[in-house]
């Protein structure tokens, strides 16, 4: 028997009050936002696939666009979608980028090495939209997915990694193998070959694109290890590496700097991390 209630440390909605109201909330909050949108600034559904979930938004900004920028969500890879979240790109598409939100199919409908899969394929879809550097950001499983992306098994083509110039993990789950231990892998089917495989810990990059890990300073501690974790082997296989601890945040306040286009996470994540306050 583990010493260590690996249920309890993945908890997050436990530990924030109310948290079962978040759901509708993000949902309705992200419909306002598409409701408010110039038409012409938003494209859904674009397939990057042929399964019901393999569809992405772009949201575009008024003027040029200075690149691409997307956001994978998360839900531990088994719950939510793109339409919870568009409101979050308004950050970075007021700052002339475009912003890709991808869905994907959810366990256990696909394993979570199948999910990395259609990631790539979304992030190359959009890639092919959108001109310039991509800077990749996600958020839970969003961040295990996107830093994916920099593993030596990327599943992104030579042309779309060398444009990626930047990738935030918010709150990211980097080490996969504690989940095995979880009422949750009733669900995921994580096996040790897989968990070690998803775990982005245990590869070595595909070059020096930067990674900065952010994670609120009121997360479960978890989250904290596995963040600091990230960054401190990355660090030492030469990738320029930040690890953000933000104020208080707990695991869902922390995104909200997203929607601000000033916010130091909306800086960081196209690419300009404010090292005040992190580790290397």
């Amino acid at each position: 028997m583990s010493v260590i209630d690996w249920d309890d440390a993945f908890a997050n909605m436990a530990y924030v009050e109310n948290s079962h109201e978040l759901p509708a909330f993000w949902a309705k909050r992200a419909a306002a936002y598409r409701a408010a949108l110039a038409s012409a600034r938003l494209e859904q559904d674009i397939a990057y696939g042929n399964a019901e979930r393999q569809k992405l938004d772009i949201i575009w900004p008024d003027g040029p666009v200075q690149g691409l920028a997307v956001f994978v969500h998360g839900g531990y890879w088994m719950r939510l979608d793109k339409s919870h979240w568009n409101d979050l790109a308004e950050g970075a598409r007021a700052r002339g980028w475009a912003v890709c939100i991808p869905s994907y199919t959810l366990t256990p409908d696909a394993r979570i090495h199948q999910i990395t899969a259609e990631i790539g394929a979304a992030i190359t879809t959009a890639a092919g939209r959108a001109g310039g550097p991509i800077c990749l950001a996600g958020h839970s499983a969003g961040g295990h997915l996107v830093s994916r992306m920099l593993c030596d098994d990327s599943p992104l083509p030579d042309a779309v990694r060398a444009r990626v110039v930047h990738t935030l993990s918010i709150s990211g789950l980097h080490d996969l193998r504690p989940l095995m231990h979880t009422k949750m892998n009733d669900t995921l089917h994580l096996d040790p070959p897989e968990a070690t495989l998803e775990s982005a810990v245990l590869h070595r990059p595909f070059g020096s694109s930067p990674l900065t890990c952010w994670v609120g300073g009121g997360e479960r501690p978890e989250f904290l290890r596995q963040s600091q974790l990230m960054t401190m082997i990355w660090a030492g296989l030469d990738v320029p590496t930040h690890c953000r601890i933000d104020g208080m945040h707990n695991h869902f306040s922390v995104l909200d700097g997203l929607k601000d286009p000033d916010a130091a996470i909306t800086a960081a994540f196209l690419g300009n991390p404010a090292i005040e306050g992190t580790s290397t």
